[in-house]
């Protein structure tokens, strides 16, 4: 189990200095990487918790929520959604991917925190990253500077946190060889949740989106064994797969993938491969769970996307270009082009072990709200504006399998 530290850190006049390396290689020669080293590994094993929560009374079932919030950059929106959305107010656990401590991006702020002051929750964050600029694509030309620089997850809760894992990921690809250079690598993190009825573990994670098909695997499999050696609890596990069935470690491999698909079909593709990953390009990652067992087939809207894209939508095609070259997009833009400009991927996911998934059909006499089914929460829009590039998943759960 890692030792919590504080995230503050005094490493941010380095950062210049330290982005002039062209690999991981030459960074680690750098006379000025090693003399800071022993910070930046505190700041990236570390961890933050903390409670604004008053005690919660016990549930017939709980809700959880998966969601990718991009950062935090909608801040606002995503706030407001939380508190008033007619399903994910009533969130209890919620699995968040993507969030920042101290990137201009996100406006400098503690995200995970901030969102748990205003909702009333335990939260706790993992650090993946140390971003040695303001990111990737359109995030280039926010004004101003990052402050702590932090990229990482974070899981917010109604009752009480405890046991906290932080779960290192091995890296698809050098950090420091695209745009965007950081420091770090992806984390799983892993907690108890102490719930009036029992204890339960969640886990979150986000696996790397430049990565093969085979790397997610693997990474999974590291979740999974780490998990295994823990006290043996109910389980819930959610998060940001980056299940696109694509290798998307190069342009290279990013652009045969997508010929493979174009000799399949592209209408085929978009409505029977994209929505279900888990049946052809990525069965070994979702063998995982069930080979560690993990129910995934039941907690999840079968076939219903999280991911979208749009010829349109100038913020995606700009984040691609990090990866894809300029040629390609006419070609990407021809295949859209097939399905109305569209092109929809099911990235974010649930799997659980010894929990009992409640649907829409069961009833909870003096229950304050009705169960839902798992499902896909779309359209998360506020003041006009998409609060993130991802959709929220919900899944209602009892724990009365786990007494």
């Amino acid at each position: 189990m890692t030792e919590a530290v504080s995230l503050n850190h005094n490493l941010t006049p380095y950062f210049k200095d330290l982005s002039q390396a062209k690999d991981s290689k030459e960074l680690k020669k750098h006379p000025l990487y090693q003399k800071v080293y022993p910070e930046i590994e505190a700041v990236l094993r570390g961890y933050e918790t903390g409670s604004f929560a008053s005690p919660a009374p016990a549930k017939p079932f709980y809700r959880a929520v998966t969601w990718n919030i991009e950062r935090g950059i909608e801040f606002e929106g995503i706030l407001h959604t939380l508190q008033n959305h007619p399903i994910l107010k009533d969130a209890d656990i919620l699995f968040i991917p993507e969030t920042d401590v101290g990137m201009v991006r996100s406006a400098n702020r503690n995200v995970a925190r901030e969102l748990a002051e205003a909702l009333k929750l335990y939260y706790y964050f993992v650090p993946t990253y140390l971003n040695l600029c303001k990111g990737n694509g359109t995030e280039d030309h926010f004004e101003g500077d990052n402050t702590l620089a932090i990229h990482g997850n974070a899981i917010l809760s109604r009752y009480p946190l405890k046991d906290f894992h932080n779960i290192p990921l091995h890296n698809a690809k050098d950090k420091f060889k695209g745009k965007e250079k950081r420091l770090g690598s992806q984390q799983a993190m892993a907690c108890t949740v102490v719930l009036p009825q029992g204890e339960m573990r969640a886990i979150c994670a986000h696996l790397d989106a430049h990565s093969s098909k085979r790397h997610r695997r693997d990474q999974m499999r590291t979740i999974m064994n780490y998990v295994d050696r823990l006290p043996q609890l109910p389980a819930l596990f959610g998060g940001d797969l980056n299940t696109t069935t694509y290798n998307s470690r190069s342009a290279f491999w990013m652009i045969f993938g997508f010929w493979v698909r174009v000799a399949m079909g592209v209408r085929r593709v978009i409505a029977k491969v994209y929505p279900y990953p888990d049946r052809l390009f990525e069965k070994g990652l979702f063998k995982t769970f069930g080979k560690h067992g993990f129910n995934y087939l039941d907690w999840n809207e079968d076939g219903v996307c999280t991911l979208h894209y749009h010829v349109a939508d100038l913020k995606k095609i700009k984040n691609l270009r990090d990866l894809v070259p300029n040629w390609c997009f006419k070609f990407i833009d021809w295949a859209c082009a097939k399905n109305e400009g569209r092109c929809s991927f099911k990235i974010d996911w649930f799997a659980a072990k010894k929990l009992s998934l409640v649907h829409e059909t069961d009833r909870f006499p003096g229950s304050s709200i009705a169960p839902v089914s798992p499902k896909v929460v779309s359209k998360l829009q506020y003041q006009g504006r998409d609060c993130s590039d991802h959709d929220a998943i919900v899944a209602d759960f009892r724990l009365s399998e786990a007494i």
